[in-house]
């Protein structure tokens, strides 16, 4: 991991190779708020901030197929229970002076009713109801989700997934989502990754779609 003084290299300059980390310490709120301006919405880096430090990490393409296929299998079973929410993807994440951070995928699933109508988020909007993170090439930051206050929240890395529900203002590990209570979600969502790597990931998506799950028969 980099760590690189923010007064020698503009963040517009900043060259970062995929699967690459780059920590920018001592930074003011203010600054990374002028850094996120200055950087715009069009990149392929993806940022955190918090505790006064900036971290920017630009994906590699095993991150990114963890992604989507997670986030499909959560559309495809949300639908399945005929359940309302909103994606809202890698949308920015910010708590006054606190914290940033954009989840590699999120959605509004309690609140999806309030977040419809959204083209950017409110000061008293509430944070996502499910946030997913790929811990590829770095690792997230729990205490960053604490301070957001994301009910619930998934990592995926090699030892596969992980459930984190917000209980106290710290968050504990699950076996199970309350959202897909009855479901296997660490074996299916391992085997599904799986098979996009065998077979793609269009192909392995289709095979999850057309199985028939017990809590939906």
């Amino acid at each position: 991991m980099t760590v690189i003084p923010l007064t020698k290299t503009p963040i517009a300059h900043l060259q970062i190779e995929p699967g690459s980390v780059v920590k920018i310490p001592n930074l003011s709120w203010s600054e990374f708020e002028t850094l996120l301006d200055e950087w715009g919405e069009k990149r392929a880096a993806r940022i955190i901030y918090f505790q006064e430090t900036l971290e920017i990490m630009v994906p590699l393409p095993e991150h990114e197929k963890a992604k989507n296929v997670i986030n499909a299998i959560i559309e495809i079973l949300l639908r399945k229970a005929d359940q309302d929410y909103e994606s809202f993807g890698s949308t920015t994440f910010r708590k006054l002076r606190v914290v940033g951070l954009e989840p590699d995928a999120c959605f509004y699933i309690t609140n999806a009713a309030r977040m419809i109508d959204r083209l950017e988020l409110q000061a008293n909007d509430p944070p996502p109801d499910l946030a997913i993170e790929i811990d590829v090439t770095s690792r997230t930051s729990l205490e960053a989700y604490t301070a957001l206050g994301v009910p619930e929240l998934w990592i995926y890395d090699s030892q596969g997934l992980k459930i984190y529900l917000l209980e106290n203002s710290s968050y504990r590990e699950c076996d199970r989502s309350p959202f897909f209570p009855n479901l296997p979600l660490r074996e299916i969502i391992a085997e599904t990754i799986k098979q996009s790597w065998k077979i793609g990931y269009s192909q392995a998506i289709k095979e999850f779609e057309n199985i028939t799950l017990p809590e939906f028969e």
